[in-house]
């Protein structure tokens, strides 16, 4: 039976692959200098997606204005347990808040969010199980941009590729571009107190 909010992801046994869509405004300094520069912001709340077909969804295969390139980043696990480690919900939820007076003041204080949404199947449908956001504050992004990041690279053509081939009904050819993404271990502290799995 799958599990109902699991993190999935591309990773290896330093680091892991998390998506980003912004326009080329920004992608592109990005990718010459192989992290994010001006005109990225460090100063404002960015929402890290380990899944790839999550990123189609909300990019609209990097279609969408503003996120017509999409940006594959690794980045250390050291970095991404630390940020869920730090996390609060994004929105409120009775079994790990005793008020929505306490979620608020978590909220406020936390340096990083967890929010999870409907994973995407590879029609964009909503599949019944759950995928990771993590938003990383004007606390964390300084240490995304400058510590955690280990490469960047470019998967706007790899999106192009597989919707064309989808659009001339190539379904099989699709699917097997798609980055293979599994269950990602979590340390044993982090999961006993993160609302990372459902019961």
């Amino acid at each position: 039976m799958c599990t109902v909010r699991q993190v999935r992801a591309r990773f290896d046994d330093r680091t892991i692959t998390v998506y980003q869509a912004y326009s080329p405004s920004i992608a592109e300094p990005a990718l010459a200098a192989g992290r994010f520069v001006p005109p990225f912001k460090p100063d404002r709340m960015t929402w890290i997606k380990p899944s790839f077909l999550w990123m189609m969804y909300r990019s609209g295969w990097a279609t969408k204005p503003g996120q017509e390139r999409v940006l594959a980043i690794t980045i250390t696990r050291e970095g991404f347990e630390w940020a869920l480690s730090q996390a609060a919900l994004s929105s409120y939820n009775s079994r790990f808040h005793n008020s929505r007076e306490a979620w608020r003041s978590h909220l406020k204080a936390a340096p990083t969010r967890v929010q999870w949404d409907p994973e995407r199947d590879l029609d964009l449908r909503e599949l019944p199980y759950r995928s990771l956001q993590l938003g990383l504050g004007p606390q964390a992004v300084p240490r995304y941009v400058s510590e955690w990041t280990t490469s960047m690279s470019d998967a706007t053509p790899l999106a192009r590729e597989i919707r064309a081939l989808l659009t001339a009904g190539e379904r099989e050819k699709a699917a097997a571009l798609l980055p293979q993404e599994t269950p990602y271990p979590l340390p044993a502290e982090i999961a006993a107190v993160r609302p990372t799995h459902s019961p």
